[in-house]
């Protein structure tokens, strides 16, 4: 994670500052592969959340209503992005850089109904922020994008290009990649752009079915798409070797192989893992923030 006090340089983009001291091969990597969707990795991986949904619990009944796994994976991630800070990077214009925040998407019902209109949030977090700072700040959002809402500024952008002939809109869309290729996209666009971020996550649990694999667009850069599925049972042996039942959600990541290796990545999964297995440690900061490469 980058320091908020470093002085941008030359080649730094605004969300994000270019990294110098990557090793030959690993700098390469956007080139061999230009193409997000030509770097996709996919992985799964269950989730005991038994401990999460105890705690769950436990906020709702100190007055934290609709607290649930989403605020505890989205706190999470924000732990070992703390910790982990290589699966914060990403690639743009064939360059990896580290970004200097960490921004969490979602999209969201406005209503709960087949023709409820969608938007997407975006949702700014500090790798100190707790599992409570979680709740405030994306329970806020949520809720300024419910209902009968004029729109955020995502959509009323999408809608002004709505009403652009398709002839001219094929030529802005092909500007603004450009623009984003050179890091010349005015801010305003990068911070409401859905395309731009940390990580996007979706939870098929709330429909009632199974997690997808959601491929990583090629416009913009984010580097991993999060979906889980609903709480199931089953069944796993206990220290003496005994069957116990316990509560387990699916987890299907998309990941861009080009930021970080195989091992980085596995580290950080395996951290989530155990963070799942103990949540209330969200409760609290980070010991120590470590922050990404030069």
């Amino acid at each position: 994670m980058a320091d908020k006090k470093r002085r941008r340089r030359l080649g730094d983009r605004r969300e994000g500052r270019k990294l110098r001291t990557l090793s030959p091969i690993i700098r390469a990597m956007p080139y061999i592969m230009p193409k997000r969707n030509d770097s996709l990795n996919f992985f799964t991986e269950k989730l005991d959340v038994s401990e999460a949904d105890k705690l769950c619990r436990e906020q709702i009944k100190a007055g934290r209503t609709n607290f649930t796994l989403l605020h505890v994976f989205i706190a999470a991630y924000i732990r070992v992005v703390s910790q982990r800070p290589a699966i914060n990077r990403f690639v743009s214009g064939q360059t990896i850089y580290a970004r200097n925040n960490i921004e969490v998407l979602m999209t969201i019902k406005k209503k709960m109904a087949l023709d409820g209109e969608e938007t997407c949030i975006k949702v700014q977090f500090e790798p100190t922020d707790t599992i409570y700072d979680v709740y405030d700040k994306f329970n806020a959002a949520v809720m300024a994008n419910k209902g009968d809402t004029e729109g955020n500024d995502t959509e009323k952008f999408a809608k002004v290009l709505n009403y652009i002939p398709r002839f001219l809109l094929r030529f802005i869309i092909w500007l603004i990649k450009t623009l984003d290729y050179y890091a010349l996209l005015p801010k305003a666009i990068v911070n409401l752009s859905p395309f731009h971020g940390s990580m996007i996550i979706t939870s098929m649990g709330s429909l009632g079915i199974r997690p997808i694999y959601h491929h990583i667009y090629d416009f913009g850069n984010l580097p991993i798409f999060l979906s889980y599925g609903s709480k199931q049972t089953g069944l796993k042996l206990d220290e003496d070797g005994n069957p116990k039942k316990y509560k387990y959600i699916e987890l299907k990541a998309v990941t861009d192989e080009r930021i970080c290796d195989g091992y980085y990545y596995a580290s950080a999964f395996k951290m989530m893992k155990k963070i799942f297995e103990n949540p209330h440690v969200l409760k609290n900061p980070p010991d120590k923030v470590i922050e990404d490469i030069d």
